[in-house]
Protein backbone atom coordinates (compact mmCIF):
# COMPACT_ATOMS: atom_id res chain seq x y z
CA UNK A 1 0.00 0.00 0.00
CA UNK A 2 1.73 3.09 -0.94
CA UNK A 3 1.12 6.68 0.99
CA UNK A 4 -0.39 9.26 -0.49
CA UNK A 5 2.43 12.08 -1.21
CA UNK A 6 2.08 15.20 1.28
CA UNK A 7 0.43 18.18 -0.50
CA UNK A 8 2.43 21.41 -0.03
CA UNK A 9 0.54 24.72 -0.77
CA UNK A 10 3.05 27.96 -1.53
CA UNK A 11 1.73 30.82 0.69
CA UNK A 12 2.26 33.33 -1.66
CA UNK A 13 -0.57 31.78 -3.48
CA UNK A 14 -2.66 32.10 -0.31
CA UNK A 15 -4.84 35.45 0.60
CA UNK A 16 -3.15 36.92 3.66
CA UNK A 17 -6.72 36.99 5.19
CA UNK A 18 -6.79 33.08 5.49
CA UNK A 19 -3.39 32.48 7.28
CA UNK A 20 -3.43 35.81 9.12
CA UNK A 21 -5.80 35.20 12.50
CA UNK A 22 -7.82 37.89 13.40
CA UNK A 23 -7.79 39.02 16.84
CA UNK A 24 -10.82 37.94 18.67
CA UNK A 25 -13.03 40.30 19.93
CA UNK A 26 -13.37 39.09 23.66
CA UNK A 27 -9.32 39.28 23.69
CA UNK A 28 -8.78 40.97 27.11
CA UNK A 29 -6.23 44.25 27.15
CA UNK A 30 -4.14 42.99 29.95
CA UNK A 31 -2.74 39.72 30.80
CA UNK A 32 -3.98 38.16 34.51
CA UNK A 33 -0.26 37.21 35.66
CA UNK A 34 1.51 40.09 33.89
CA UNK A 35 2.40 43.39 35.69
CA UNK A 36 4.22 46.97 34.73
CA UNK A 37 7.65 46.86 36.56
CA UNK A 38 7.23 48.47 40.18
CA UNK A 39 5.24 45.38 40.51
CA UNK A 40 8.10 42.93 40.42
CA UNK A 41 9.25 44.90 43.98
CA UNK A 42 9.71 42.82 46.73
CA UNK A 43 9.82 38.71 46.78
CA UNK A 44 13.44 38.47 46.53
CA UNK A 45 15.29 35.05 46.72
CA UNK A 46 16.53 33.64 49.62
CA UNK A 47 20.69 32.16 48.91
CA UNK A 48 22.17 29.49 51.05
CA UNK A 49 25.67 30.70 52.31
CA UNK A 50 26.53 28.14 54.67
CA UNK A 51 28.94 26.28 52.38
CA UNK A 52 30.52 29.64 51.70
CA UNK A 53 30.73 30.50 55.63
CA UNK A 54 31.33 26.71 56.85
CA UNK A 55 34.99 27.66 54.90
CA UNK A 56 35.22 30.76 56.79
CA UNK A 57 35.06 28.90 60.53
CA UNK A 58 31.20 28.70 61.06
CA UNK A 59 30.17 25.00 62.48
CA UNK A 60 28.09 22.84 61.55
CA UNK A 61 24.18 23.38 62.85
CA UNK A 62 24.69 26.97 62.34
CA UNK A 63 23.16 28.26 58.64
CA UNK A 64 23.88 31.48 57.11
CA UNK A 65 21.55 33.03 54.48
CA UNK A 66 21.04 36.11 52.75
CA UNK A 67 18.38 37.93 50.39
CA UNK A 68 19.75 38.83 46.87
CA UNK A 69 18.03 42.39 46.71
CA UNK A 70 19.70 42.96 43.33
CA UNK A 71 16.62 41.33 41.96
CA UNK A 72 14.71 44.31 42.79
CA UNK A 73 14.01 46.54 39.56
CA UNK A 74 16.68 49.78 39.51
CA UNK A 75 19.04 47.01 41.28
CA UNK A 76 18.52 47.30 45.37
CA UNK A 77 17.10 47.01 48.37
CA UNK A 78 15.95 50.77 48.05
CA UNK A 79 13.44 50.14 45.43
CA UNK A 80 11.35 48.67 48.73
CA UNK A 81 11.32 52.29 50.65
CA UNK A 82 11.43 54.63 47.44
CA UNK A 83 8.19 52.89 46.12
CA UNK A 84 6.67 52.90 49.56
CA UNK A 85 7.30 56.47 50.30
CA UNK A 86 6.05 57.73 46.81
CA UNK A 87 2.86 55.70 46.97
CA UNK A 88 2.14 56.87 50.61
CA UNK A 89 3.00 60.77 49.17
CA UNK A 90 0.16 59.89 46.09
CA UNK A 91 -2.23 58.77 48.99
CA UNK A 92 -1.97 62.31 51.13
CA UNK A 93 -1.60 64.50 48.10
CA UNK A 94 1.84 65.38 49.11
CA UNK A 95 2.87 63.91 45.78
CA UNK A 96 0.73 65.11 42.80
CA UNK A 97 1.63 65.98 39.06
CA UNK A 98 3.65 69.03 38.59
CA UNK A 99 5.29 68.12 42.24
CA UNK A 100 9.05 67.69 41.45
CA UNK A 101 10.47 64.83 43.97
CA UNK A 102 13.52 65.46 45.19
CA UNK A 103 15.85 63.91 48.03
CA UNK A 104 19.80 63.48 49.14
CA UNK A 105 21.05 60.00 48.19
CA UNK A 106 24.27 58.39 48.13
CA UNK A 107 23.05 56.25 44.96
CA UNK A 108 20.77 53.40 45.61
CA UNK A 109 17.69 55.37 46.84
CA UNK A 110 17.74 57.86 44.49
CA UNK A 111 18.42 55.14 41.51
CA UNK A 112 14.99 53.31 42.56
CA UNK A 113 13.37 57.28 42.69
CA UNK A 114 14.47 57.98 39.11
CA UNK A 115 13.32 54.43 38.11
CA UNK A 116 9.79 54.87 40.18
CA UNK A 117 9.27 59.16 38.64
CA UNK A 118 9.81 57.12 35.01
CA UNK A 119 7.52 54.77 35.10
CA UNK A 120 4.70 57.15 36.72
CA UNK A 121 5.75 60.43 35.43
CA UNK A 122 7.11 62.45 38.04
CA UNK A 123 10.50 64.65 37.60
CA UNK A 124 13.25 63.49 39.97
CA UNK A 125 16.11 65.73 41.73
CA UNK A 126 19.09 63.83 43.54
CA UNK A 127 21.36 65.36 45.64
CA UNK A 128 24.30 63.12 45.70
CA UNK A 129 27.49 64.03 47.35
CA UNK A 130 30.38 64.37 44.40
CA UNK A 131 32.06 61.45 45.00
CA UNK A 132 29.60 58.68 44.86
CA UNK A 133 30.73 56.32 41.93
CA UNK A 134 30.08 56.84 38.46
CA UNK A 135 28.26 54.20 37.92
CA UNK A 136 25.56 55.07 40.54
CA UNK A 137 25.22 58.83 38.65
CA UNK A 138 24.77 57.23 35.38
CA UNK A 139 22.40 55.09 36.17
CA UNK A 140 20.38 58.02 37.63
CA UNK A 141 20.63 60.01 34.44
CA UNK A 142 19.63 56.97 32.73
CA UNK A 143 16.48 56.76 34.30
CA UNK A 144 15.91 61.08 33.43
CA UNK A 145 16.86 61.97 37.22
CA UNK A 146 18.66 65.45 37.11
CA UNK A 147 21.52 65.14 39.82
CA UNK A 148 22.87 67.77 42.10
CA UNK A 149 26.12 67.17 43.10
CA UNK A 150 27.24 68.30 47.25
CA UNK A 151 30.79 68.63 48.67
CA UNK A 152 32.18 64.93 48.94
CA UNK A 153 34.17 65.93 52.36
CA UNK A 154 30.90 66.42 53.69
CA UNK A 155 29.23 62.94 52.46
CA UNK A 156 25.46 61.79 52.90
CA UNK A 157 25.31 64.58 55.74
CA UNK A 158 26.50 67.04 53.13
CA UNK A 159 23.71 66.30 50.56
CA UNK A 160 21.26 65.96 53.65
CA UNK A 161 22.01 69.66 54.20
CA UNK A 162 22.08 70.69 50.53
CA UNK A 163 18.62 69.18 49.60
CA UNK A 164 17.06 70.80 52.81
CA UNK A 165 18.20 74.48 52.32
CA UNK A 166 16.88 73.60 48.32
CA UNK A 167 13.27 72.88 49.55
CA UNK A 168 13.36 75.50 52.02
CA UNK A 169 13.91 78.14 49.26
CA UNK A 170 10.93 76.90 47.42
CA UNK A 171 8.73 74.51 49.14
CA UNK A 172 5.60 74.28 46.98
CA UNK A 173 7.96 73.50 43.86
CA UNK A 174 9.19 70.08 45.59
CA UNK A 175 7.74 67.14 47.30
CA UNK A 176 10.80 66.56 50.14
CA UNK A 177 10.70 62.47 49.84
CA UNK A 178 12.92 62.94 53.07
CA UNK A 179 13.93 59.17 53.38
CA UNK A 180 16.07 58.91 56.58
CA UNK A 181 13.11 60.70 58.68
CA UNK A 182 9.83 59.39 56.32
CA UNK A 183 8.15 56.23 58.28
CA UNK A 184 7.35 55.04 55.25
CA UNK A 185 10.81 54.00 54.80
CA UNK A 186 10.64 51.33 57.63
CA UNK A 187 7.01 50.26 56.97
CA UNK A 188 8.33 49.24 53.46
CA UNK A 189 10.18 46.59 55.37
CA UNK A 190 7.66 45.66 58.09
CA UNK A 191 5.45 45.23 55.34
CA UNK A 192 7.77 43.22 52.96
CA UNK A 193 11.14 42.36 53.74
CA UNK A 194 10.54 40.95 57.50
CA UNK A 195 7.58 39.00 56.27
CA UNK A 196 9.50 37.07 53.27
CA UNK A 197 12.49 36.03 56.09
CA UNK A 198 9.91 34.54 58.19
CA UNK A 199 8.15 32.95 55.26
CA UNK A 200 11.29 31.98 53.18
CA UNK A 201 13.05 30.31 56.66
CA UNK A 202 9.79 29.04 58.05
CA UNK A 203 10.17 30.65 61.26
CA UNK A 204 13.46 29.52 62.06
CA UNK A 205 15.50 32.57 61.80
CA UNK A 206 17.16 33.17 64.99
CA UNK A 207 19.45 36.14 63.97
CA UNK A 208 18.96 38.58 61.74
CA UNK A 209 22.08 41.11 60.47
CA UNK A 210 22.37 44.04 58.58
CA UNK A 211 23.99 47.80 58.03
CA UNK A 212 23.16 50.95 59.21
CA UNK A 213 22.64 53.80 56.71
CA UNK A 214 18.99 55.68 56.65
CA UNK A 215 18.17 52.20 59.24
CA UNK A 216 15.08 51.87 57.15
CA UNK A 217 15.93 48.48 56.42
CA UNK A 218 17.41 47.27 59.98
CA UNK A 219 14.15 49.07 61.80
CA UNK A 220 11.16 47.79 59.79
CA UNK A 221 12.55 44.38 59.54
CA UNK A 222 13.99 43.99 63.04
CA UNK A 223 10.44 45.30 64.23
CA UNK A 224 8.30 42.74 62.30
CA UNK A 225 10.66 39.72 62.97
CA UNK A 226 10.88 40.79 66.98
CA UNK A 227 6.81 40.66 66.86
CA UNK A 228 7.09 37.03 65.79
CA UNK A 229 9.47 36.04 67.87
CA UNK A 230 11.07 38.06 70.65
CA UNK A 231 14.29 35.58 70.73
CA UNK A 232 15.41 36.77 67.61
CA UNK A 233 18.24 38.78 68.04
CA UNK A 234 18.96 42.08 66.39
CA UNK A 235 22.43 42.33 65.12
CA UNK A 236 23.20 46.20 63.65
CA UNK A 237 26.08 46.69 61.58
CA UNK A 238 28.13 50.22 61.30
CA UNK A 239 32.04 51.15 60.24
CA UNK A 240 34.36 50.87 62.77
CA UNK A 241 34.04 54.71 63.10
CA UNK A 242 34.07 57.95 61.51
CA UNK A 243 36.88 57.18 59.40
CA UNK A 244 36.13 53.89 57.69
CA UNK A 245 33.68 54.66 54.26
CA UNK A 246 31.79 52.14 53.48
CA UNK A 247 29.37 53.14 50.89
CA UNK A 248 25.43 52.02 52.17
CA UNK A 249 26.42 52.44 56.11
CA UNK A 250 26.99 55.72 58.32
CA UNK A 251 28.82 55.72 61.69
CA UNK A 252 26.09 56.85 63.30
CA UNK A 253 27.67 58.44 66.53
CA UNK A 254 28.76 61.29 64.36
CA UNK A 255 26.48 61.59 61.47
CA UNK A 256 22.94 63.30 61.51
CA UNK A 257 21.17 61.08 63.37
CA UNK A 258 17.98 59.21 61.01
CA UNK A 259 14.63 59.86 62.40
CA UNK A 260 13.51 56.69 61.90
CA UNK A 261 15.80 55.29 64.28
CA UNK A 262 15.42 53.65 67.65
CA UNK A 263 18.98 52.52 68.92
CA UNK A 264 16.80 50.05 71.77
CA UNK A 265 16.09 48.10 68.77
CA UNK A 266 19.42 46.44 68.39
CA UNK A 267 20.30 43.64 70.68
CA UNK A 268 24.16 44.18 69.76
CA UNK A 269 25.80 46.56 67.64
CA UNK A 270 28.87 45.69 65.54
CA UNK A 271 31.68 47.46 63.95
CA UNK A 272 33.33 46.38 60.55
CA UNK A 273 36.11 47.92 58.80
CA UNK A 274 36.43 49.19 55.67
CA UNK A 275 39.41 46.58 54.73
CA UNK A 276 37.16 43.61 56.26
CA UNK A 277 34.52 44.75 53.65
CA UNK A 278 36.30 45.45 50.36
CA UNK A 279 37.79 41.58 51.50
CA UNK A 280 34.44 40.03 51.89
CA UNK A 281 32.87 41.53 48.88
CA UNK A 282 35.99 40.02 46.98
CA UNK A 283 35.15 36.50 48.45
CA UNK A 284 31.56 36.56 47.74
CA UNK A 285 32.50 37.20 44.14
CA UNK A 286 35.25 34.70 43.61
CA UNK A 287 34.15 32.12 45.87
CA UNK A 288 30.41 31.89 46.14
CA UNK A 289 29.47 33.31 42.72
CA UNK A 290 27.76 36.56 43.94
CA UNK A 291 28.62 39.99 42.33
CA UNK A 292 27.67 42.23 45.59
CA UNK A 293 28.19 45.54 46.77
CA UNK A 294 30.53 47.01 49.12
CA UNK A 295 27.12 46.96 51.62
CA UNK A 296 26.78 43.03 50.66
CA UNK A 297 30.03 42.64 51.69
CA UNK A 298 30.20 44.22 55.16
CA UNK A 299 26.85 42.39 55.94
CA UNK A 300 27.96 39.18 55.42
CA UNK A 301 31.05 39.82 57.33
CA UNK A 302 28.93 40.43 60.14
CA UNK A 303 26.61 38.07 59.69
CA UNK A 304 29.85 35.06 59.33
CA UNK A 305 31.20 36.82 62.75
CA UNK A 306 27.93 36.36 64.51
CA UNK A 307 27.27 32.72 63.22
CA UNK A 308 30.95 31.65 64.54
CA UNK A 309 30.19 32.24 68.25
CA UNK A 310 27.19 29.64 67.68
CA UNK A 311 27.05 26.37 67.70
CA UNK A 312 23.48 26.42 66.44
CA UNK A 313 20.89 28.73 64.57
CA UNK A 314 19.81 30.48 60.99
CA UNK A 315 21.31 33.77 60.69
CA UNK A 316 19.96 35.87 58.00
CA UNK A 317 21.07 39.03 56.61
CA UNK A 318 20.88 41.50 53.37
CA UNK A 319 22.68 41.99 50.14
CA UNK A 320 21.28 45.50 49.36
CA UNK A 321 22.85 45.15 45.75
CA UNK A 322 25.17 43.62 43.18
CA UNK A 323 28.81 45.05 42.50
CA UNK A 324 27.97 46.78 39.33
CA UNK A 325 28.52 49.53 40.89
CA UNK A 326 30.97 49.32 42.00
CA UNK A 327 33.71 48.77 39.18
CA UNK A 328 35.30 52.05 39.11
CA UNK A 329 36.33 51.84 42.07
CA UNK A 330 38.65 49.02 41.22
CA UNK A 331 37.71 47.07 43.98
CA UNK A 332 37.23 43.97 41.56
CA UNK A 333 40.40 44.25 40.15
CA UNK A 334 43.11 41.41 39.96
CA UNK A 335 45.57 42.67 43.14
Amino acid sequence: MSLQQPRFVTLSHVPWAAVTPKPAASMPHTLPHAGDVLSHIGNTPLLDLTAFARDLGVREGVGVYAKAEWFNPSGSIKARAALRIVEEAERTGELRPGKVLIDSSSGNTGIAYALIGAVKGYEVHLVMPANVSAERKALARAYGAKLIESDPLEGSDGAIVMVRELVASDPDHYFYANQYNNPANWLAHYETTGPEIWRQTQGKVTHFVTGLGTTGTFMGTGRYLKQRNRAIRLIALQPDDELQVIEGLKYLPTAIPPGIYDATLADRQLGVSAQETWEMTRRLARRAGLFAGLSAGASVAGAVRVARELTEGVVVTLLPDDGSKYISLGIFDPA
